[in-house]
């Protein structure tokens, strides 16, 4: 008698895993067109995402200028596990170096507006290290207050200070010395925006998948095992706050300059909560997560525009619901520390790379096929 092995089906792979399956030229393949089509949608202008009460050329630089601010942002808080919740302070700090140094309102020399973008980058790095050396040795909760009572200090410094103009602000920011905009419109900004985020995403990625990343990646699992694993904790602690801070400070400079007026009243705490939830809503760890999150924030109350009297309360219920039932975020971080760990995992056991919340051991204690 001859009996019949029924052999289970195989199992689903999930988007991400299919993703990852794929050659690189295969992903590139895929990409370049994704990007041609989102360097296109303010012109485009599809009926199914066009705003209502905002020109949609103007709410995709939003969009934008949100996905800048939430990579520099998950630098800190997604990679390295430091709580910032006065990450708006780097992003005022960047704006208002691209306004001292390009507004008519300011005494101090012109400088063309290109030039205060790498500026920017620099003094917030400055305003990084300042802040980062006497506070990163905190932990929790208490690095939480300090970063929120520096986010506090920039707005009260430009509200106080004479030569930052308080309420009364910049003007003509991001002119030339004959007042001509550096950009005529918000598409051309936006374009910027775009290609900029591109090279941010890509030199993050290679630092994620470096010696830098995968320390980053054990301080935020747990810094006292990587400490006395030999990981200079303090030292990698300062380099992911200054990357975040630059990160920030280009997204000030680059919103300094398309709004073309600064002061003291667009870098509150709410505006920095609302960059936190980009973070934790999308996924802390992950560019993709973070960008969607940035999406979310941004794009929907500039969508629908009948609900923005309520899109804190909204946002609240979100992440409450989120922190229940997915407290990764939408798209939570890859569970991965080699730069090759695709290609290992695929000479080791013959199948494609497992990056979701469950490990390949858990996966073989559950029977699952090697």
């Amino acid at each position: 008698m001859t009996t019949q092995t029924v052999s289970a089906p195989p199992k689903r792979r999930s988007i991400r895993e299919q993703w990852n399956n794929l050659s690189r030229p295969a992903q590139w393949a895929i990409l370049i067109p994704v990007v041609v089509l989102i360097y296109f949608l303010p012109v485009l202008n599809p009926p199914l995402i066009a705003t209502t009460g905002t020109d949609f050329p103007n709410a995709m630089f939003d969009v934008a200028r949100y996905a800048l601010v939430a990579i520099g942002l998950n630098v800190v808080v997604g990679q390295a596990g430091l709580l910032d919740l006065g990450y708006v302070g780097f992003f005022a700090v960047g704006a208002y170096v691209a306004a001292l140094f390009t507004s008519p309102n300011s005494s101090l020399h012109h400088l063309p507006y290109l030039w205060t973008l790498p500026l920017a980058m620099v003094i917030t790095m400055i305003f990084g290290i300042v802040l980062g050396t006497p506070t990163l040795r905190l932990r929790g909760d208490y690095l939480a207050i300090v970063t929120l009572g520096f986010g506090e200090i920039i707005r009260l410094v430009a509200d106080n200070v004479g030569p930052l103009r308080g309420q009364s602000g910049f003007q003509g920011v991001g002119t030339d010395s004959a007042g001509k905009p550096f950009f005529a419109n918000a598409t051309q900004w936006y374009w910027l925006t775009i290609t900029i985020i591109i090279a941010i995403l890509l030199l993050v990625g290679n630092l994620e998948r470096s010696r830098v990343g995968r320390a980053w990646v054990s301080i935020r699992e747990d810094e006292d095992v990587a400490e006395i694993m030999g990981v200079a904790v303090f030292r990698f602690k300062i380099w992911a706050f200054v990357i975040g801070a630059a990160i920030g400070g280009l997204s000030g400079a680059l919103y300094a300059g398309k709004l073309g007026f600064v002061n003291n009243q667009s870098f509150d705490v709410i505006t920095s909560m609302l960059f936190l939830a980009a973070v934790v809503l999308g996924g802390a760890g992950n560019k993709v997560g973070v960008l969607l999150g940035a999406i979310v924030v941004a794009y929907l109350p500039l969508r629908f525009v009948q609900l923005a009297d309520y899109n804190y309360l909204i946002f609240g219920i979100a992440l409450i619901i989120l922190m229940i039932f997915r407290p990764q975020g939408l798209l939570g971080a890859r569970q991965r520390l080699l730069a090759r760990g695709r290609q290992a995992y695929q000479r080791l056991l013959g199948r494609g790379e497992q990056i979701s919340g469950d490990s390949a051991l858990s996966a073989d204690m559950q029977g699952g096929p090697r």
